[in-house]
């Protein structure tokens, strides 16, 4: 697979500690962006504040889990397999997460949290998510018992909202507990090959201390990782995972942090900006592209190369 800088021997294989990244990241250019057959975004990137979705995009989160590596290294990130009957991105690896439901946003609206209303409801759509997905809970007080989040899975999988599985169980949510970590729509150039457009806030938390009893639902996702982003990224090259191209970009932007703490701190480095890759040529091929100003190590890929969504 050709790319621009080839990150997996490059940069997963030593990781620079946080400030000389930052030093060497904030003279990162990479290729002048070329015109091309008409496809190109123009406008300014859409920020973390806005309260609406693209047009026919679909509210969306999805939670970035980080635990300490047994071995002392760069963090475990987790990851799960989806489903080869699901609609979208059938067979790849990704984060936990799914679609901002109504009740999430009403939830939203009733509980104090200070933050602006969509921000609020995709942070509440990415913790329950994790549950459902995943079974762990993250964000929730008193921390509730292996029984409890069991019990809240299967609820939730059977339609109950999160507000009134926190009732039941006599819970609280702080959503502030997730740490804003990217904004990703598909532009006017990617749409043609997705089968269903996302406006996807991705998060980022340190697991628990009970994340070992995570397990894949078996429904939507049939399989569940713990593995360093370098790792996972070297599997993807080698052709045993499949991840589709926010998930890519965001393992390597991942792989840049030697700790949660760091992977926290890059993230708040880096405009608060929604990423919507364009499509350029550069050297007689189309590329897909997103910018090269928001941490991202790689920041383009051929697009006959890349799997779709």
């Amino acid at each position: 697979m050709r790319r621009v800088i080839r990150f997996a021997t490059v940069l997963t294989r030593k990781i620079l500690p946080l400030a000389k990244l930052h030093a060497a990241l904030s003279g990162m250019r990479l290729l002048p962006r070329e015109e091309n057959m008409g496809e190109n975004i123009a406008g300014p990137p859409e920020p973390w504040t806005s309260q609406e979705s693209p047009e026919g995009a679909s509210a969306a989160a999805t939670l970035i889990i980080l635990r300490d590596s047994m071995d002392g290294g760069p963090p475990d990130v987790l990851m799960v397999q989806r489903a080869a009957t699901m609609s979208f991105a059938a067979g790849a690896i990704v984060f936990p997460g799914g679609r901002v439901d109504p009740a999430d946003e009403r939830l939203a609206a009733e509980l104090p949290h200070g933050f602006a209303l969509q921000d609020a409801a995709a942070r509440i759509a990415a913790i329950r998510e994790t549950v459902e997905e995943a079974g762990i809970a993250i964000g929730l007080s008193p921390p509730p018992s292996p029984d409890i989040v069991g019990a809240m899975r299967i609820a939730l999988h059977a339609g109950v909202g999160m507000g009134t599985l926190l009732e039941l169980h006599g819970l609280s949510i702080d959503s502030s507990v997730v740490e804003p970590f990217a904004r990703w729509c598909p532009g006017r150039a990617e749409r043609a090959g997705i089968s269903r457009i996302f406006d996807t806030r991705f998060y980022v938390a340190r697991a628990p201390n009970d994340a070992f009893c995570a397990t894949a639902d078996t429904t939507e996702n049939v399989r569940l990782r713990w593995a360093s982003a370098a790792t996972i990224i070297e599997d993807c090259d080698a052709g045993r995972e499949v991840a589709i191209f926010p998930t890519r970009r965001n393992l390597e932007r991942l792989a840049l942090g030697n700790s949660h703490e760091e992977v926290v701190a890059l993230a708040r480095t880096y405009p608060p900006e929604m990423v919507t890759p364009w499509t350029e040529v550069r050297d007689g091929e189309v590329h897909l592209c997103i910018p090269d100003y928001l941490g991202y190590p790689v920041t383009s890929e051929v697009k006959a190369d890349i799997r779709r969504g």
